[in-house]
């Protein structure tokens, strides 16, 4: 009788072993598949964003001239092609100007600066065949007036009488 005892004993822990390794498996298995579909998603998500590509860029500028003595920011935008629009940075957008010097989207025009109007174009790093270029003319009176000091602006100002 010991023998049988035995016999099954053993049986069933093959038995045990085998459904746990099935098990194992099974888990196993499922956590690759769950691995593999997020791996297949990011992958999907990132070639959708991609797709999004710059069909054109425009100059939003923020003044109609340029001061000298400073950096003058110089905004791009670019359109999507689903309509979208994306500020560019000179990450994306190469800057060259007729004068003065970039510093990212920042012109820097000298103080001593002869011209009177500098060309900047900007091109697309990725396709440089989308460009555009504008001019702006230097501003030519400087500005004397000095800023106002915090005690300045918060000085109450005279109150007018109404009749």
């Amino acid at each position: 009788m010991s023998w049988d005892f035995d016999t099954r004993q053993q049986k069933l822990n093959f038995a045990d072993s085998f459904i746990i390794e099935q098990i194992l498996s099974s888990y196993t298995k499922a956590r690759l598949m769950k691995r593999f579909i997020t791996i297949v998603i990011f992958l999907a998500g990132v070639m959708a964003a991609r797709a999004q590509k710059v069909d054109s860029i425009f100059f939003h500028l923020y003044t109609d001239s340029l001061k000298k003595g400073t950096y003058n920011y110089i905004n791009v935008d670019g359109k999507l092609s689903n309509g979208h629009w994306l500020p560019l940075t000179s990450k994306e957008i190469i800057f060259t100007a007729s004068a003065g010097s970039f510093d990212g989207n920042s012109l820097f025009v000298a103080r001593d600066q002869s011209e009177q109007r500098i060309t900047i174009k900007a091109a697309l790093k990725t396709d440089t065949s989308i460009s555009i270029q504008t001019t702006i003319y230097i501003k030519k009176t400087e500005e004397t007036e000095p800023l106002k000091n915090e005690r300045d602006i918060m000085k109450p100002q005279d109150k007018r009488r109404r009749h």
